[in-house]
């Protein structure tokens, strides 16, 4: 891998881009399931790696017909969609959904294929003026972007969960493509990540600026137990089934390309511990991951962050070519 600048650790001097096969030198490796629905007096069990658009949300319900026991369709209700308020940096439609704050903003043109890039974190400010340009890129590509706020999830499983019925409702109901091109900005990788690595074939491509990869690192178990509802010891010995860098086996059997975005001083979210320990993990189990390293930035709002041609290019590739493919 390459650094802009001068060579560091014998590596090449060069541009800042280049593909990291160095994860090693840089960090050591860190010590879906089902839901279960009751429909009358019937349990049925539902798996979350099936498409939602598949299972239309439905179960089957038993009610008695000429004394016997006869099984009928019946429909989930509908997440409930309310009007929004959030502020957007491009016109867009802002929503709830079940109460959580989302937004969509559409091409003016051709929705090509209903393709689109999640993003994340929405939280309160987020996005901002900052994504302008790239969103602006995405637009004019005929791609669409959306995004809901969790709150401080740091990938729990309620967020986990609002993260599903978000995407339901946009595949189902808004007829987007079925695999996105998912867009993590910082504490959005916790999110992003955890859930893509249960639905790896929902993802076309997981994009990342600076994004937290690990929940050790940040913000640390002793601040992230509370959202998971227990101790830090007890998620520290459930990092198996939370922490997205122990995780990561699925979605790269899936062969979802990764691409990264990080600084070699930042001290925030450092990359030894998240973009590189990433890097070196998915490799490892064959997964295709490209990371470019921006020699002396940290975590801070450097305009190369947002004006990336080759993470926009990166993102509208995996965006269309999913959607093309028809997912």
């Amino acid at each position: 891998m390459r650094r802009g600048g001068a060579a560091v650790n014998g590596l090449a001097e060069g541009s800042v881009r280049g593909r990291y096969e160095g994860a090693s030198r840089m960090a050591k490796p860190l010590a879906g399931g089902s839901r279960t629905v009751l429909t009358g007096s019937v349990w049925l069990r539902l798996n979350r790696l099936m498409p939602i658009a598949t299972f239309l949300r439905s179960a089957f319900l038993l009610l008695p017909i000429g004394g016997l026991w006869s099984p009928l369709l019946t429909t989930a209700p509908s997440a409930e969609v309310g009007k929004g308020s959030k502020p957007l940096p491009l016109p867009g439609e802002s929503f709830t959904l079940d109460g959580h704050d989302a937004f969509v903003i559409l091409p003016e043109g051709e929705h090509r294929g209903g393709a689109w890039v999640w993003y994340a974190p929405t939280l309160p400010g987020l996005p901002a003026e900052a994504e302008r340009w790239m969103f602006g890129r995405f637009l004019a590509a005929g791609v669409a972007i959306a995004g809901i706020d969790v709150g401080e999830s740091f990938g729990n499983p309620e967020g986990r969960r609002i993260f599903s019925d978000f995407y339901a409702h946009l595949t189902a109901e808004r007829d987007f493509a079925e695999k996105p091109c998912l867009l993590a900005r910082s504490r959005g990788g916790l999110m992003l990540y955890s859930w893509a690595v249960e639905n790896p074939g929902k993802v076309a491509g997981v994009a990342g600026i600076y994004p937290v990869c690990n929940l050790e690192s940040y913000p640390g178990l002793t601040r992230a137990c509370e959202a998971y509802g227990m101790t830090a010891e007890r998620l520290a010995a459930a990092l198996a089934v939370h922490n997205p860098v122990d995780r990561l086996e699925p979605l790269a059997a899936a062969k979802v390309p990764v691409f990264h975005l990080h600084g070699d001083r930042d001290q925030i979210v450092p990359i030894g511990a998240n973009s590189a320990l990433l890097a070196e993990r998915y490799r490892a189990f064959g997964g295709p991951v490209e990371i470019e390293i921006a020699v002396g930035q940290g975590h801070n709002m450097w305009r190369g962050w947002f004006e990336s041609e080759t993470l926009v290019e990166f993102t509208i590739t995996r965006a269309l070519g999913a959607a093309a493919e028809g997912s």
